[in-house]
């Protein structure tokens, strides 16, 4: 995940690292604003999602069920990257988009997609799909000991079945679980990128 972190443009960086260990869907991430990460909670709420139909162009929704309405904890580790992002990337206020597109806009699939299919060619990395991302973060989760139901609040599910899939909320685990894959990226983690860097 890091190789991949690490070829996006600096702008991206901190996307590839949420949908990685938070298991975060695409249209959640481009939808996120400012006021939806809490830097000391360590926490990302998911209230919106972003979803872009022929028919209806770009359009902004809840999420898929309820259960897509939650609050995830995320890896110490990404602490430092986070506020980096926000301080050079994000929208302003409150309700700044925190990902946002080359023209300050909202990031679109589309465009995404042609920054990572050019990040896998210059890694070698493969065929990499942004849900392989997702399917990282859950399997990092169910490794570390995710209950099912610890695993659905994570995955935004109300159904048992695809948190079956990675097997294994009681309340306050979440950190517990955002903890392990913390102690996962510290044992390959790159020096944090900061103000310094050009």
């Amino acid at each position: 995940m890091y190789r991949l972190a690490d070829a996006v443009p600096p702008h991206c960086r901190a996307l590839i690292l949420l949908a990685a260990f938070c298991a975060l869907r695409f249209g959640e991430l481009a939808a996120l604003q400012r006021r939806a990460i809490g830097l000391e909670a360590r926490t990302v709420s998911v209230r919106r999602a972003y979803a872009e139909t022929r028919a209806d162009g770009l359009t902004v929704k809840a999420p898929k069920s309820a259960a897509g309405v939650r609050t995830v904890a995320f890896p110490a580790s990404l602490s430092e990257e986070l506020a980096h992002h926000l301080a050079q990337y994000a929208g302003a206020g409150r309700t700044g988009l925190v990902f946002v597109g080359a023209r300050g806009g909202v990031l679109r699939r589309n465009n995404f997609r042609r920054i990572r299919l050019r990040a896998l060619a210059s890694t070698g990395l493969g065929d990499v799909h942004f849900h392989d991302l997702r399917h990282t973060g859950n399997t990092l989760a169910a490794t570390g000991g995710a209950t099912t139901r610890e695993l659905m609040h994570r995955m935004g599910h109300s159904s048992v079945r695809a948190a079956l899939v990675y097997q294994h909320l009681v309340n306050g685990r979440d950190h517990l679980i955002a903890d392990y894959v913390d102690g996962q990226i510290r044992k390959v983690k790159r020096p944090p990128h900061g103000p310094s860097d050009t």
